[in-house]
């Protein structure tokens, strides 16, 4: 376990303001709040990022082996603060684990692995889509009133972070189906381009010739398409 240098938390927010989330893939970007998080709640030792999706939860980032441990303990017996605060999106603070007793097997645990308490705030990410920012500390009552409302604003600015990132991840996906569809849609059309110039018919008559070899020989119409405009751009013999 390390202990990064503080960081002042109008720093920490003016650095993951000024992320460009198209320079920026999702798991470098929640790397980064983990390690900015670290650095800026008072008595973090070490930070998680929780996401979970259906069933699946996983630690999608983490500072240090001791976060990720205590973060698959809960996965695995499923339950737990991060767990609990990633599904009701509340603040979870375990200021004590060698008294806790919502989660006694958890805590036990923790305790062993030299946590002494926890914080986990809810990330509403999407939809489909929860999390939670999860802080250890080494001591107990480590996180006072300022410390906890620290990091609920902290995580308040990273779930907006996530969600953009989601937004920008389902905008590009979609980008690219749009000029997938363009790009065959282009092609079809040379394709009906060459069967009117070779039948003398009209762009109905050669769309329903182009359905049927596509029909015929069992292939999408964007590869019959395809393959006629490169035969039609071949060299002369």
């Amino acid at each position: 376990m390390t202990h990064a240098e503080p960081m002042d938390p109008n720093e920490a927010f003016a650095e993951l303001g000024h992320i460009r989330l198209a320079e920026l893939d999702i798991d470098a970007l929640l790397d980064k709040i983990a390690q900015l998080t670290k650095r800026t709640v008072p008595g973090a030792c070490e930070v998680s990022v929780t996401l979970v999706r259906g069933a699946d939860a996983h630690s999608a980032a983490f500072t240090g082996e001791l976060a990720r441990d205590l973060d698959e303990f809960q996965y695995q017996h499923g339950q737990g603060p991060c767990l609990e605060a990633s599904v009701t999106t509340a603040s979870l603070s375990v200021p004590d684990t060698g008294s806790e007793d919502r989660w006694p097997d958890w805590a036990r645990t923790a305790k062993e692995a030299g946590a002494y308490s926890s914080l986990s705030i809810g990330l509403p990410v999407q939809e489909k889509v929860t999390g939670a920012l999860n802080v250890y500390a080494t001591k107990a009552h480590a996180f006072d009133d300022d410390a906890v409302a620290l990091a609920q604003t902290f995580a308040g600015f990273a779930a907006v972070a996530l969600a953009n990132a989601h937004l920008y991840d389902t905008q590009a996906t979609l980008a690219g189906h749009m000029q997938k569809a363009m790009e065959s849609r282009a092609v079809i059309e040379q394709a009906k381009g060459i069967i009117m110039g070779q039948r003398r018919c009209t762009a109905a008559e050669a769309f329903a010739i182009l359905d049927k070899l596509s029909q015929d020989a069992n292939r999408k119409l964007r590869d019959v398409a395809t393959a006629l405009v490169d035969k039609a751009a071949e060299p002369p013999l």
